[in-house]
């Protein structure tokens, strides 16, 4: 029986932490004998300091990160945060760039909490990403974790904010410069992502091997309709948008082709795939596989399905420009031309995914953005959701 593959945790994770062990320590002039914190995804995380620093005024904590098994670039780095009660001037002009006051649900937090990149950690220069130009490349999800448990800390110890707390990765610079955060504008360093907190082992085997046993589950329930969504925000947009119940979607990674194949291979007469247009898109080319080493054509994508609609040649240069597919919706909505480019993208992804399954299974496509919700979605695709939810229960 294979090994199941050990999940490691997101450098969001390991900025949380640091955050908290900073703070007590700052606040309570003690080290932490004993560091845990509690992922979004509810799981907890116990690492180890590798590293205090005791300044005047500031304390900064760093461990490694603990990817599992995932072959990440990023394995066994070191992460730290600064933490301080002094507030930069720059920073209390321009709180759209550092301040985090709220938690995901918008609730106020009990401190305001200011966050930047030091060493290693990139800044955002080009429109589009999820933070804004000129703030470091530190996401929403991970910048709420960290003032979250810089709060927890306060709160402990009956202190009062605010606080600045600064994320350092000493070798982000270098490992920076084998991703595509360069071409994708961010400058300097790495960027701190994630949603959960966790980071989920990418053997391509291994990966395949779950996808085939989850999807077997549900065929041995005799079902004939499958739910296929790339990752979490395919299977949040179902839940917030249509009220989907999430255990009765398979969650793919980027591996639609494959997933495809599988559906047929095990009797399904029908299949219903969900996800960001940043993935999707990807589909109007053939690309099977939607991870970045595989093929990034998202923008030249989205150009050739304007050129088919007609757009000027001002317009599909500015788009082929976009650093997203969420700035190039952007673009496209702000000239009244996203409806028709997305419904042509979504004609090449059903005739691609249909030449894949040879006509052997009934397949829908439904394509989503942040900021617009769905975008397309092929004709079939609202019955089909109706099944999927009478199947789920919902």
């Amino acid at each position: 029986m294979r090994e199941r593959l050990k999940s490691g945790f997101t450098t969001g994770s390991c900025a949380a932490a640091c955050a908290y062990a900073a703070c007590y320590t700052l606040l309570s002039g003690r080290r932490l004998k004993d560091l845990s914190i509690v992922t979004p995804a509810g799981r907890e995380y116990r690492p180890k300091l590798t590293k205090v620093l005791v300044e005047k005024g500031a304390v900064t904590c760093f461990v490694r990160k603990e990817s599992g098994d995932d072959p990440d670039a990023t394995r066994d780095m070191p992460v730290g945060v600064r933490v301080s009660r002094r507030i930069p001037d720059q920073m209390l002009a321009r709180p759209e760039l550092f301040l985090t006051s709220h938690d995901l649900e918008g609730q106020a937090l009990s401190h305001e909490v200011y966050i930047d990149g030091g060493k290693g950690v990139g800044r955002v220069t080009r429109a589009g990403l999820d933070q804004p130009v000129g703030a470091a490349a530190i996401n929403r999800v991970p910048r709420h974790m960290i003032a979250r448990e810089i709060c927890r800390a306060a709160d402990l110890l009956d202190e009062q904010g605010p606080f600045f707390a600064q994320v350092i990765l000493p070798e982000g610079e270098r490992i920076a410069r084998s991703t595509f955060n360069p071409r994708l504008g961010i400058v300097g360093g790495l960027s701190v992502l994630g949603t959960t907190g966790i980071v989920e082992p990418m053997s391509e085997k291994a990966l395949l091997d779950t996808i085939y046993v989850e999807m077997k589950q549900h065929a041995a329930l005799g079902e004939k309709v499958i739910c296929l969504t790339p990752g979490n925000y395919g299977r949040d947009f179902l839940r917030t948008s249509y009220g989907y119940d999430l255990d009765a979607s398979v969650k793919i990674s980027n591996y639609v082709g494959e997933s495809v194949d599988m559906a047929v291979d095990l009797g399904f007469e029908k299949l219903l795939l969900t996800g960001h247009i940043g993935k999707l898109v990807k589909l109007a080319g053939g690309i099977m596989n939607t991870h970045s080493r595989m093929a990034d054509c998202r923008l030249e994508l989205m150009a050739a399905a304007g050129i088919r609609q007609g757009l000027e040649e001002k317009l599909l240069r500015e788009l082929l420009n976009c650093v997203t597919t969420e700035a190039a919706c952007e673009l496209l909505q702000q000239e009244g031309k996203l409806p028709a480019v997305m419904n042509d993208l979504m004609e090449r992804i059903s005739y691609h995914l249909n030449r894949r399954a040879d006509g052997k299974i009934q397949i829908e496509v439904m394509t989503y953005a942040d900021a617009y919700g769905c975008l397309a979605r092929t004709k079939g695709a609202d019955a089909l959701l109706k099944a999927c939810r009478k199947k789920g229960g919902s």
